[in-house]
């Protein structure tokens, strides 16, 4: 290929690339997925133009209701010989289903072996935060990780990609070892010693690596623990204004998971937050006792039938929804434009019963398309306890139109409950029909047995 050809590509890419923006403009978002996909067939390592629109252009179809890929998509895509198509056919598959990790697994692998650093780079912290953050995050997709980044050579995410291998398969010996090889790694990277202050900082490294390497199966014993929390208030003195250093001393005494470490660590938050009027302080101080409160809880012998909570254990529940419901109204004032902050409070709402300050938190939070159909459900309850049964069978409808997986946990609670709004409205036909279907996939939910055992025992029904 010419030079004259390759001059053209960047320029070629932009024609794409804004072609692909006006289409979106106009919620036409298939085909402008198309156009990002031909930009990046000329330009495949462009990250700033063409695959972080692309991702945003991605969640919001997926928030709009935008379809998955379909099987014939799935299977065309998928048998591509050249890389750059791998690439691009998987990226294609994952602006249709944006959770589908597998397809940014592709993505990933394909960029690392075009040499496409700047992709690789961006997917592999993309992938490291959807896996970090799910409920069950996958040691495969570390240990992937951790190849990425250190291709690239990125050895502290490649290491931090490892440990959290590690902590998740504590008895894999291999995944331990492979931890401190890459320990080892990064301290030679950094061992080129051209002045005496970088001789100064890898001689800190180096210390902070013997610390790592005391944990014994990448699990903190209490001896290590207060090791680490030694090492916290030593560099706290050392910088007594870094935000940073106080973070990690309150963070690495609410590890120790006592009350004692806890009180403290709330105290030196609330000090900071006090002096420095930053936020970030006093939003630590509440999570960390909202989880000493729940940890109390847990520790109350359980309530057995027919009993009445103690007095103990009423104060502390009564305390966490007080301090939840204040931790998310200041989160919320604070950061006006988190959704996540607003669907929790919201749900805080919801659970103190007042639904007329909870229903608008949740329609807002229906934007954020992780929370969509949540909050959907979520506004239905509440119309639901207001009484308001009509719009609440409305939005109960809605959601489950909406929601693809009809049978899974959310899928069950959204039919659950347009089953309750039916039966209140004393249309027990409907009702029963949602109930028995619910039980046929999952007999054992709530209490839908028998509430299809009450409604078939009722004139008219069978």
């Amino acid at each position: 290929m010419t030079d004259d050809a390759n001059n053209e590509k960047p320029a070629k890419a932009e024609v794409f690339f804004a072609r692909a923006r006006d289409i979106a403009n106009t919620a036409n978002f298939d085909y402008a997925i198309a156009m990002y996909i031909e930009g990046l067939r000329c330009e495949p390592d462009d990250v700033t133009n063409g695959h972080i629109p692309l991702r945003k252009l991605a969640l919001l179809r997926q928030g709009r209701g935008g379809k998955k890929p379909s099987m014939k998509e799935r299977i065309k895509l998928g048998r591509a010989k050249e890389v750059l198509e791998q690439m691009l056919n998987a990226e294609y598959l994952l602006a249709k289903d944006p959770d589908h990790l597998p397809y940014a697994q592709a993505i990933l692998k394909a960029a690392i072996a075009a040499g496409y650093t700047n992709t690789a780079q961006w997917m592999a912290d993309l992938l490291f935060q959807a896996n970090a953050g799910s409920g069950r995050p996958s040691v495969t997709i570390f240990v992937l990780l951790k190849e990425a980044y250190e291709s690239i050579g990125q050895y502290n995410k490649a290491m931090v990609a490892i440990y959290q291998a590690a902590k998740l398969k504590p008895e894999d010996a291999e995944l331990s070892d492979e931890y401190k090889r890459l320990c080892a790694e990064l301290t030679v990277s950094r061992g080129k010693y051209d002045t005496n202050e970088d001789f100064r900082k890898a001689v800190k490294d180096s210390e902070q690596q013997k610390m790592l390497h005391a944990e014994d199966g990448v699990v903190k014993s209490d001896v290590y623990r207060n090791t680490l929390i030694e090492a916290a208030r030593k560099e706290l003195t050392e910088n007594p204004d870094s935000v940073h250093s106080i973070l990690h001393l309150a963070n690495t005494l609410a590890e120790l998971e006592t009350d004692e470490a806890e009180n403290e660590a709330i105290k030196i938050l609330e000090d900071a937050y006090a002096a420095k009027n930053d936020f970030a302080f006093k939003k630590r101080a509440s999570e960390i006792t909202v989880t000493q409160l729940k940890r109390k809880i847990r520790n109350i012998e359980p309530i057995q039938p027919g009993q009445q909570a103690s007095p103990e254990l009423a104060e502390l529940t009564e305390q966490l929804k007080k301090t939840q419901l204040e931790h998310w109204r200041l989160c919320i004032q604070n950061y006006p434009t988190d959704l996540a902050a607003k669907y929790e409070y919201a749900v805080a709402l919801l659970e103190d019963g007042r639904y007329d300050e909870a229903i608008p938190l949740f329609q807002q939070a229906q934007r954020d398309p992780r929370r969509r159909i949540s909050s959907m459900g979520k506004t239905g309850l509440c119309f639901y306890h207001k009484g308001w049964l009509d719009d609440a069978i409305d939005i109960f409808s809605q959601a489950i139109n909406a929601h693809e997986l009809k049978n899974d946990s959310i899928g069950k609670e959204l039919s659950y409950n347009l089953g309750l709004c039916y039966e209140q409205k004393g249309q027990n036909e409907k009702a029963l029909e949602i109930y028995r279907k619910i039980a046929q996939v999952d007999f054992g939910y709530r209490d839908v047995s028998s509430r299809v055992e009450k409604l078939r025992d009722k004139p008219g029904n069978s």
